[in-house]
């Protein structure tokens, strides 16, 4: 399974970004403007805030079974795997909505004058830092479930 690239997702977002205030500038020539509900923020929290307990409960589970503690309940290979691609496909999907929302905002700021434009200025930016918060904890969780590399320092594998 390949790692999350860090220019992957800054690419999605500044691609969702741009289309996002394109299209948002283009609506906006019709008199509206599409808008950014109030759950957007807090789902992307709640997203984050799962996959940061997944990655501490990983995390000291996988403690425990190193040092060989009495009791250590172990970590499934699988329920390991599941967790990376849950944080990758999170990510993923954060950075889109990050982008969207984020050209949004940028569209939104030229008329804070507007209370109700404000307002959804200031979701558009709440839902980007808890997109960002996604992000990092699933780059934490992808950490926490990394392989040890098997190799020493000539190159060599264990088997070898």
């Amino acid at each position: 399974m390949k790692q999350l690239r860090l220019g992957v997702l800054a690419g999605l977002f500044i691609v969702a970004g741009v289309l996002s205030w394109a299209g948002a500038r283009l609506w906006d020539t019709l008199g509206t403007l599409p808008g950014v509900p109030l759950a957007a923020p807090i789902v992307l929290a709640a997203i984050a805030v799962v996959l940061l307990a997944t990655a501490l409960s990983l995390r000291s589970r996988l403690r425990a079974q190193r040092e060989r503690r009495p009791g250590a309940k172990g970590v499934d290979p699988l329920m390991a795997a599941r967790a990376v691609v849950f944080a990758q496909a999170s990510a993923l999907v954060a950075a889109l909505v990050c982008g969207m929302y984020g050209g949004t905002g940028v569209c939104l700021l030229g008329s804070l004058d507007d209370p109700a434009r404000r307002d959804q200025a200031i979701y558009a930016g709440f839902s980007v830092l808890a997109g960002v918060g996604v992000v990092a904890a699933a780059f934490f969780l992808e950490r926490v479930c990394k392989l040890p590399d098997d190799e020493d320092e000539n190159g060599q594998g264990a088997a070898a």
